[in-house]
């Protein structure tokens, strides 16, 4: 039985990667890398999966806005740069053996025609039990297919028009 799509959110501060670094990035792939939550480690860990899509939300700006669409390319693997001593994301708990942190790989899919605001997403009655207003620290987060459907809306994508002009996927 094939599994059905679900949808995330991904968080970055866009001074340390943005949407459009990801855009630039070889084949527009890149690890989601540095998770250092266990909530949000388990969702990349057993969760998510290739094919799922995600937003990418640009955080810890003076307006903090979902910019645009991932797809997920690879499912949950290890994340090496835990055990880098010289990199910002080093835990020296993690081993080979142990390797506790986790992390998927994220492909560009599109901007959106326009930025959802967080004070946008706050204003709207069908989004009021979104994991980005009650829980906003988190870093990957679950988002139900109806707020994903709406957020498009917002976004101005059509549910109708494809979300990733060099495949077949539609919405």
């Amino acid at each position: 039985m094939e599994r059905e799509r679900r949808y995330w959110l991904f968080k970055s501060e866009p001074g340390c990667f943005s949407l459009e670094d990801l855009k630039n990035t070889p084949l527009m792939t890149e690890k989601w890398d540095g998770v250092r939550n266990y909530q949000a480690r388990n969702l990349l860990r057993d969760e998510i999966q290739p094919g799922d899509y995600g937003f990418f939300y640009h955080s810890n700006i003076p307006e903090p806005a979902i910019v645009g669409i991932v797809e997920v390319v690879r499912e949950g693997y290890p994340d090496y740069t835990a055990r880098d001593p010289e990199g910002e994301h080093f835990d020296p708990k993690c081993s080979f053996d142990k390797p506790i942190w986790y992390m998927v790989d994220v492909r560009y899919v599109r901007h959106l025609e326009r930025l959802v605001t967080l004070d946008e997403i706050k204003k709207q009655p069908a989004l009021a039990g979104m994991e980005l207003v009650k829980r906003s620290r988190l870093s990957v987060q679950p988002v139900r297919t109806d707020e994903w459907e709406y957020l498009l809306h917002l976004g101005g994508i059509s549910l109708r028009e494809r979300i990733c002009p060099q495949t077949s996927l539609e919405m």
